[in-house]
């Protein structure tokens, strides 16, 4: 079928067509009211466009010339969020996957630690093993594909040993299972101590709480492994942390670097605990750090903990860039 032009001409737009089948007519708008752009509020204007940097430009001042829209405009809010935390002595955790430490990211931790910015740690299992895998031997994360297959994943003998060794004299002297990896460690000798989280965190006596789901964790299958220690340990970590949480009131931080699924849980939970044992915990501030949008992170740390006071903030990207861009964001300010 060949389409011909059509032999009426087009009305004028508004105007009511012979043509239709409809009883309703387009509505009119020659009476529309408006106003003056320029008198319009507006989000956005040319001062918070990112500034173009020389090639010999200082840190501070890349840092300042990042724009302040969305995401940049709310790392520079969350930096100076931590620094007023620790200049009124408010709790400022940070909580870690085991990715955190297998992108190498342990040294500016454990330089914010000492400079006051962090002072409590919690982590889930894979965190404890890498880290203290780099305090052993310089190296961690091993190629699953490679070795699944044979069954010599996770087989790494001093891993399993020592790690257990440590959980099995921290549940007999009643101690968490963060604060007996960081007294095993300390007790080595080894020479990639001073990248270890654990180890540094011991040494400035700065509380680490370890949390571990039974059966994820590769020290779980090694013969020297006790339930009843792993369990006692951690839990005892669980009740240290929920005594941390109590002082994110009135300005404390909580962040949480790259765990989608443990310590989001384990946060909710130390919440609920602190505020049914009738302290006060308003306030504060969370955030969370991940490659992308994960529920449980959104929920039980960005959202709920929060409502009805405090702020939540949520960044989405790669952790080696984001983590040293926050860390250097703090000490610019």
């Amino acid at each position: 079928m060949i389409l011909t032009e059509p032999s009426h001409s087009i009305r004028a737009s508004g105007s009511h067509s012979d043509m239709t089948r409809y009883k309703v007519e387009p509505i009119e708008l020659s009476k529309i009211s408006t106003y003056p752009l320029s008198s319009r509020p507006s989000k956005i204007g040319t001062g918070d466009f990112a500034k173009p940097s020389e090639g010999d430009t200082s840190l501070k001042a890349f840092l300042s010339n990042m724009p302040n829209i969305l995401a940049a405009r709310e790392l520079r809010e969350l930096a100076s969020i931590i620094k007023s935390a620790k200049q009124n002595s408010r709790a400022i955790i940070v909580g870690i996957g085991g990715h955190i430490i297998k992108t190498g990211l342990a040294p500016i931790l454990i330089d914010l630690m000492q400079r006051g910015y962090i002072n409590a740690i919690a982590m889930n299992g894979s965190a404890m093993i890498h880290d203290f895998e780099i305090a052993a031997v310089g190296a961690t994360s091993e190629d699953v594909d490679a070795t699944l297959g044979s069954g010599s994943f996770g087989m790494a003998e001093e891993t399993g040993r020592i790690i257990n060794e440590a959980v099995n004299e921290g549940a007999r002297d009643k101690i968490g299972m963060g604060e007996a990896i960081g007294r095993k460690l300390q007790s080595m000798t080894l020479s990639d101590a001073k990248q270890s989280l654990l180890h540094a965190a011991y040494d400035a006596s700065v509380p680490v709480t370890v949390h571990v789901a039974l059966g994820t964790d590769i020290v779980h299958i090694h013969p020297a492994a006790y339930g009843a220690c792993i369990g006692q340990t951690s839990l005892q970590d669980f009740r240290l942390l929920c005594s941390l949480v109590r002082d994110l009131d009135g300005g404390g931080v909580y962040l949480n670097l790259g765990s989608a699924v443990i310590l989001p849980e384990v946060f909710l939970k130390t919440i609920t605990v602190v505020r049914n044992l009738g302290f006060k915990l308003q306030d504060f501030y969370t955030a969370n750090f991940d490659f992308i949008q994960q529920y449980r992170p959104l929920t039980n740390v960005v959202r709920r903990p929060i409502a009805g006071s405090g702020r939540g903030f949520s960044f989405i990207g790669h952790h080696e860039i984001l983590i040293p861009l926050l860390a250097a964001s703090i000490l610019s300010i």
